[in-house]
């Protein structure tokens, strides 16, 4: 089986994605993540982010890897636990950066693809349904609104002791958004063949189960 998961930034995507992955009893891939660790590794060999060739060198040469442990699951850059690290603000304000370059995007998609040939998955990111899983079994498209993805990010932060503002981070996302939707490769959309959820004042469970019940009942 294969699952495709869109959406922008902060719908919560991954959250509902893990939890779906585990009620189903499959492969969880967040292929988010996977780009945010070749962004960190990026920003701590200070190359240039502009420089799409130096970057798909780096891609090439750059082990990413998934690792349960208990009720999580570890991001894994060559060897090393990054899974915290890659969810700085750093990171999160540079991975467009790196995420935009064609020649980055196709080096991890083919490694996404062959993950998907191994077993039963579920992947989430910008083009999973587009460019990833074109042939997925089910493809749904999660969303929010600007400020309830904001919001959510804030409490985020709040959680890990961090104090951020919400009107910036509220400009970042929309930022992202604009950025992640014109992309020349892999951009942001819905596609008609996807199903849309918006999870605005919803709870984790309530979505899940929607999904659920619309995988079962096909």
């Amino acid at each position: 089986m294969q699952i495709a998961i869109d959406g922008p930034a902060g719908a919560g995507k991954s959250t509902v994605a893990k939890r779906l992955a585990k009620e189903l009893n499959i492969l969880y891939i967040d292929t988010g993540a996977m780009y945010r660790a070749l962004t960190w590794k990026a920003l701590k060999e200070k190359i240039d982010l502009d420089r799409e060739d130096a970057l798909a060198i780096l891609a090439k040469n750059t082990e990413i890897s998934f690792q349960e442990d208990g009720h999580r699951q570890k991001i894994l850059c060559d060897g090393r636990d990054v899974t915290d690290a890659i969810r700085t603000p750093e990171v999160t304000v540079a991975v467009p950066q790196v995420a935009k370059h064609p020649k980055v995007r196709r080096i991890l998609v083919e490694r996404q693809q062959k993950m998907a040939l191994e077993c039963n998955v579920l992947m989430d990111g910008r083009d999973i349904g587009e460019k990833v899983l074109p042939n997925a079994d089910f493809k749904f498209y999660i969303t929010a609104t600007p400020e309830e993805r904001a919001k959510r990010r804030v409490k985020e932060w709040e959680q890990k002791k961090q104090t951020v503002c919400f009107d910036q981070v509220l400009q970042e996302i929309i930022e992202r958004d604009i950025q992640d939707a014109s992309r020349s490769e892999g951009a942001l959309k819905k596609f008609p063949d996807a199903i849309e959820i918006d999870t605005t004042n919803r709870s984790v469970e309530e979505v899940v189960q929607e999904m659920q019940r619309i995988i079962g009942g096909c």
